[in-house]
């Protein structure tokens, strides 16, 4: 068994209408790759938001007293504040030039996801514009995927990934947010291991697994590769959804 990542050398700069899927098979047949089943094409959130238009121009956000309430406790920009608020559902930790919230989508991030990096916009200066997550990106990786699945006739996985700090340990790492064809998690319980000992609590986040080692491929600053396919995935593909690697609030012990 052996899982080869393939990075997509080329894929030109997205722009808000692209098609995306028609841009990734391109790019793959640029590569001379194509799809095979049990595949998982892992693409960054970057190009998804783009493709989708979830650009925005500071110069046009009003921010609310909340927002200015927490530019004063961060020193952050209200105006990108009151956009952390529109796409969070709880504030749960401030400090000087950071704030840590509850994204709308369910996951724990800082900024609610929201970029500067390697974003401009068609007018104004390009430190005015930012960058929102897509809106529903399980949906974004089901349309790709299917548009992918009637081009190569083949079952494939499609997986949406962003960087993500972590509470315990410094540095950021490629984690999942949105997925499409392939599991989040993989239940190990009941599978024994070498010495035939009976697994009791064993669940595998394979879906943020493949997002690390695929973030490494893509790289975080002027490397300009935003899609890597996947070979040989150890999982049986399956449908899933970024719910499944959330965890429940009630079952949070650190909140």
């Amino acid at each position: 068994m052996a899982l080869t990542l393939y990075p997509l050398k080329g894929l030109p700069l997205v722009k808000s209408g692209d098609d995306l899927s028609a841009i990734l098979a391109h790019t793959l047949d640029a590569n001379d790759l194509s799809l095979e089943a049990g595949d998982v094409l892992v693409v960054a959130q970057k190009i998804i938001s783009k493709a989708e238009g979830r650009f925005v121009n500071l110069t046009t956000v009003t921010p609310s007293a909340r927002a200015c309430h927490y530019a004063e406790i961060t020193g952050k920009d209200p105006r990108l504040l009151e956009l952390i608020l529109s796409e969070s559902r709880e504030v749960l930790r401030t400090r000087k030039n950071l704030i840590i919230v509850e994204h709308r989508l369910g996951f724990v991030s800082a900024n609610a996801g929201i970029d500067h990096s390697n974003v401009s916009g068609s007018w104004g200066e390009p430190e005015d514009w930012v960058l929102l997550l897509p809106e529903h990106p399980d949906e974004s990786a089901a349309r790709i995927r299917k548009a992918l699945q009637e081009k190569y006739g083949c079952q494939v996985g499609v997986l949406i990934i962003d960087s993500h700090g972590r509470a315990w340990r410094l540095g950021t790492v490629g984690v999942t947010i949105g997925l499409s064809g392939l599991p989040g998690v993989v239940d190990l319980r009941g599978e024994s291991d070498l010495f035939d000992y009976r697994l009791r609590v064993t669940q595998v986040a394979a879906a943020d697994e493949l997002a690390a080692g695929a973030s490494l491929m893509m790289g975080q600053a002027r490397e300009g590769t935003p899609a890597v396919l996947a070979r040989g995935f150890p999982y049986p593909l399956r449908e899933s959804g970024l719910t499944e690697l959330n965890r429940p609030k009630h079952l949070d012990l650190f909140r």
